[in-house]
């Protein structure tokens, strides 16, 4: 039986605000990224969940955390698998330091997109496994999102124009059949409320998925 999986990016950090690029590295929320797990969590809550998980990060962790305690369900359990894509080099510049560094796009230590979404649906397939049939919050981050939005809806947008907003909710049903997610739009639209024009800017988007 399929599984529901919402998964929610992390709220804004610092990191993000400054447009620098996080990945593995640990930047916790700021005040401006709780209120966005929290206000995400209202509208999730419109739905009934029967788990959180989280990557291990603290942006997510927390991001998670909060949604939990709205959601009245135990503190979330923390997959490695979830965890953002590593940048190598590249973490903690910002995108025009990073253009002048490696204008050509060959970032030392960065993750491949292929190694990022084995590991990804590897772990997203245990998480369906475990909550068959079931609904279950995934706090994550943007690269891991736009990750599975292709692999789930191939050729269908450009990656450069998918916005993965801080707070935004993209859900998927895991098919066990077929290893994969499917893209779910549902009778409550709660991904396109949290993912409104305006609510939180496009631009805080890691600008380096726009590249290699």
């Amino acid at each position: 039986m399929t599984t529901l999986l919402c998964l929610v990016r992390h709220g804004e950090t610092d990191w993000n605000r400054q447009r620098r690029i996080q990945g593995s590295t640990d930047v916790p929320l700021n005040d401006t990224g709780r209120r966005q797990a929290a206000e995400t969590a209202v509208l999730l809550a419109r739905r009934s969940f029967d788990a959180v998980v989280s990557s291990p990060l603290s942006r997510a962790l927390e991001t998670g955390t909060i949604i939990a305690d709205h959601l009245g369900l135990p503190a979330p359990t923390s997959h490695d698998g979830l965890r953002e894509r590593s940048y190598g080099e590249a973490e903690g510049l910002t995108h025009v330091e990073i253009a002048e560094r490696w204008p050509h796009d060959a970032v030392p230590g960065r993750e491949s997109r292929a190694a990022l979404l084995d590991r990804v649906t590897e772990t997203l397939a245990e998480i369906a496994v475990r909550y068959d049939a079931g609904a279950v919050v995934v706090a994550t981050h943007g690269a891991v999102i736009r990750t599975v939005v292709d692999a789930a809806a191939p050729g269908t947008v450009e990656r450069s124009t998918v916005p993965i907003r801080n707070g935004s909710v993209h859900t998927f049903r895991w098919d066990p059949d077929r290893f994969r997610a499917e893209l779910v739009r549902s009778d409550d639209p709660i991904d396109d409320l949290s993912d409104a024009p305006g609510r939180y800017a496009f631009e805080y988007q890691n600008p380096l998925e726009r590249r290699g």
